[in-house]
């Protein structure tokens, strides 16, 4: 049974080895029982499940998940924390440590050894600092993932999931949406972490889309669209891609938007990401 989900059994362990956080890695032990529960739940894991954890801390996610899953593998950068993870984890059978940086494993070769190439379910408290890099790094690197279901701070996780024409739509919002379908399952207080982060955090889950959304001919030549859309996102479409470097005059830009009945001064935030997909198979034919 989990053992360090609250104040005493997290300050017991980290007394016991005399752990010193380290600010670099970013980290906040959870320890609020009820919103563990909420994670593992709305990650859906079930006795059939291979999970990847990243940054299991002091273990605390872990035994919860090593509770539900066939297996789990746990990838710490932190060599402090390897271990408080083998006292903590002692009597789980079903849990892989690995010692590691998540950005430099060979996460398709773990899926191989460990889930014979079938897809994972990926759970995680992150370093605010690291996230977009992972989730896109996954993504990115088709590593066979069902779903990915991360604490992370909640203007990021308010980002991943919202549509055109607001604030915080941007470049992140377009690429979460590409691959995966986001929900929001729990917004959390700093009350619940050991030390409390100065921000709100949220549990997302990005459920992965087994075939992309839109009808795309270069996701990597609409990515340049939308990054360069975004790098100046005050300025028209025209001149942010036009100015971006990227090969594309302005001239074929505005018979694009003609072409699609968008208006000439028409910014990226108010592209969807249908429009974007059209947008790129035009301006790349």
């Amino acid at each position: 049974m989990p053992t360090l989900d609250s104040i005493k059994g997290t300050v017991e362990i980290l007394d016991k080895y005399r752990f010193n956080f380290q600010k670099r890695f970013g980290q906040n032990f959870l320890i609020d029982a009820h919103i563990l529960d909420k994670i593992v739940t709305g990650a859906d894991v079930n006795e059939n499940d291979c999970v990847l954890e990243i940054g299991p801390g002091i273990g605390t996610m872990t035994q919860y998940l090593a509770e539900r899953a066939r297996h789990v593998i746990a990838v710490e950068i932190d060599k402090a924390l390897i271990p408080i993870l083998g006292d903590t984890l002692s009597s789980y059978d079903n849990v892989t440590v690995i010692n590691d940086d998540i950005l430099k494993v060979d996460i398709n070769a773990l899926v191989k050894e460990y889930n014979d190439s079938k897809p994972i379910k990926v759970v995680a408290n992150l370093p605010y600092y690291i996230t977009t890099p992972i989730i896109m790094g996954l993504f990115e690197a088709d590593v066979p993932i069902d779903s990915i279901t991360i604490m992370i701070q909640k203007e990021v996780a308010d980002r991943m999931q919202v549509g055109p024409g607001t604030k915080d739509y941007g470049a992140l919002s377009l690429a979460v949406q590409f691959y995966s379908k986001p929900e929001v399952i729990a917004y959390v207080s700093p009350d619940c972490f050991i030390p409390k982060p100065n921000v709100g955090s949220a549990v997302i889950r990005l459920k992965r889309y087994a075939k992309a959304p839109v009808d795309v001919n270069n996701k990597d030549f609409m990515f340049k669209l939308v990054r360069a859309a975004f790098n100046q996102r005050r300025k028209t479409l025209v001149n942010s891609i036009g100015n971006a470097g990227i090969g594309i005059s302005k001239e074929k830009i505005l018979e694009a938007l003609n072409q699609m009945e968008l208006n000439e001064s028409i910014r990226g935030e108010k592209l969807s990401l249908e429009e974007f997909a059209r947008l790129s198979n035009i301006l790349e034919g």
